[in-house]
């Protein structure tokens, strides 16, 4: 069974993410998100910085036969900074980039600072039915790589007729 849908994040103004909502409503919901996130950012019509565009991570699904592989780029964690789990077939990617503060940075004026800090999260829609402990998570120079075996499909099953008694 194919996935789904991933479903699209965004960087918030608290340097966090929302999900897009997917629905009839979702182009009226996400306007209205964008609007509130103008006001809380103190004007209209601003774009996100860049560092707020950086923080999302970018992933990979590929899909097989037997198993389904979720890549994410995630430069500068470890694995102590990320959190998966799974929920009713979402599966959720979370992590958080922590500003790297040092005593003898404490003096130093930036002119220019474009990394990227703060929390971050991606969902991914599975298939029904995948077990959750057969999920294998590694971690290799700042990449993620999930491998998630698909659930076996159902078999049909014949129903036998029976006279009535």
């Amino acid at each position: 069974m194919p996935i789904s849908a991933v479903i699209p994040s965004t960087p918030s103004a608290n340097g966090g993410t929302r999900l897009q909502p997917v629905s009839l409503f979702g182009t009226l919901h996400r306007e209205i998100d964008r609007l509130f996130d103008d006001l809380t950012r103190g004007g209209f019509g601003t774009l996100p910085s860049p560092a707020q565009t950086n923080l999302m991570p970018s992933i990979d699904v590929t899909e097989t036969d037997k198993e389904i592989e979720i890549t994410a780029e995630l430069p500068g964690l470890e694995r102590k900074d990320i959190d998966i789990s799974i929920e009713d077939d979402l599966l959720t990617i979370r992590g958080e980039k922590k500003v790297e503060t040092k005593q003898e940075e404490k003096d130093k004026n930036y002119h220019v600072s474009e990394r990227s800090y703060g929390v971050f999260y991606r969902v991914i829609q599975l298939p029904p039915g995948v077990d959750p402990s057969s999920i294998q998570a590694v971690m290799s120079k700042g990449v993620l790589k999930l491998t998630i075996p698909k659930p076996a499909k159902a078999e049909p099953k014949k129903i036998e007729v029976k006279e009535a008694a």
